[in-house]
């Protein structure tokens, strides 16, 4: 399936200062996917090295068709990704 960067994810990245290749690999790599049931957006997330330390990392990204579309890309805060999984809004996929 074919990968697609939104302009959107491109200004993030160049924004934050972000590896360009850094939410390719959370995408590919991650072992921890959900749907947000706020956004229907799917998610991505990943411990990776970002501003000099390791931090959870998500990538929003859609399926459409024959390709992936990544959406946008942030650091989570500490227990960012635990609040969402247990008040229900990000479900395991």
């Amino acid at each position: 399936m074919k990968l697609i960067y939104s302009e959107y994810i491109k200004r993030r990245i160049a924004l934050r200062s972000i590896e360009y290749e850094l939410p390719k690999k959370i995408f590919k790599e991650s072992k921890d996917k959900y749907i947000d049931i706020e956004t229907g957006h799917f998610i991505a997330v990943s411990n990776a090295e970002l501003y000099k330390r390791n931090r959870d990392v998500m990538v929003a990204y859609d399926i459409e068709k024959d390709c992936n579309i990544l959406l946008t890309i942030h650091p989570l805060k500490k227990s960012q990704k635990e609040n969402r999984t247990k008040n229900g809004r990000w479900r395991k996929i």
